[in-house]
């Protein structure tokens, strides 16, 4: 997997935010004000389902709490750095995206294109294309699809672990002009689509505007900080509520 593409993963978060002037950092700061830092260990999330869909995803740190390594057991990511500074991100692993998080059965915030902000300057209505089969081409077809987005009003709590990677400087460097080299571009969209707060709703809509899919989360804080979330989603059509249990653990200062 390139370092272009984990850096979407990564920063979940995933081509022009509210305010084309403020960096990342800039921007979070004016939002959140000045947050504690720290710095996650470990993401448990529990299915109510089927133990199967269970998952573990740990972060690991040097003695200067850079970020080094994010695994899930199957797949590892490891962050390189020459003189301070992320040079490289080898490995893959898709465990720390919004949706696969959360479960959710698509892929808005990996490869979506946001259509509107918030007030906050998070992602609130987001525009992706899904394949469905169609019975009389017989042939995959493209549906365009928007996701719409509430959050919390705390502070997007991978914000210091992704700033630890050295990910938050590398979305700093981007500046949104004409120019903008096209290897950038993927970053590029890792900045639009990183969220200053925490998702607590997700409404997938179809072509025709008709709600097909939601994913609710709820978190239990300490501060700024969720220590826990319990997340439901569900087709509208009917059928089976899917529940999970997500705990957050954070390095000790």
């Amino acid at each position: 997997m390139s370092f272009k593409k984990q850096l979407i993963l990564l920063s979940l978060i995933t081509v022009f935010n509210y305010s084309c002037d403020k960096s990342t950092s800039d921007e979070f700061e004016e939002v959140n004000g000045n947050v504690e830092t720290r710095l996650l260990s470990a993401i448990s999330v529990v299915s109510a389902q089927d133990s199967d869909e269970n998952s573990n995803v740990l972060f690991l740190y040097d003695g200067d709490n850079k970020l080094t390594t994010v695994t899930d057991g199957n797949e590892t990511s490891i962050f390189t750095y020459e003189n301070g500074e992320l040079a490289n991100i080898t490995g893959g692993s898709d465990n720390v995206s919004i949706e696969e998080l959360y479960h959710s059965p698509y892929d808005a915030f990996e490869y979506g294109e946001v259509l509107e902000y918030d007030d906050n300057g998070n992602p609130y209505k987001l525009q992706f294309i899904e394949e469905k089969y169609n019975y009389e081409t017989r042939d995959m077809e493209p549906y365009y699809y928007t996701a719409q987005v509430t959050y919390d009003d705390k502070p997007n709590l991978f914000y210091k672990t992704a700033e630890a990677g050295g990910l938050i400087e590398v979305m700093d460097g981007v500046r949104f002009n004409f120019n903008i080299a096209p290897q950038s571009q993927d970053i590029v969209k890792a900045k639009a689509l990183f969220p200053n707060n925490n998702p607590s709703q997700i409404i997938y809509k179809n072509e025709e505007g008709e709600v097909e899919y939601v994913v609710n989360i709820s978190y239990v804080y300490d501060g700024d900080y969720p220590t826990s979330a319990t997340v439901t989603s569900a087709y509208t059509d009917g059928g089976d509520t899917y529940v999970y249990t997500v705990a957050f653990s954070y390095i000790s200062n």
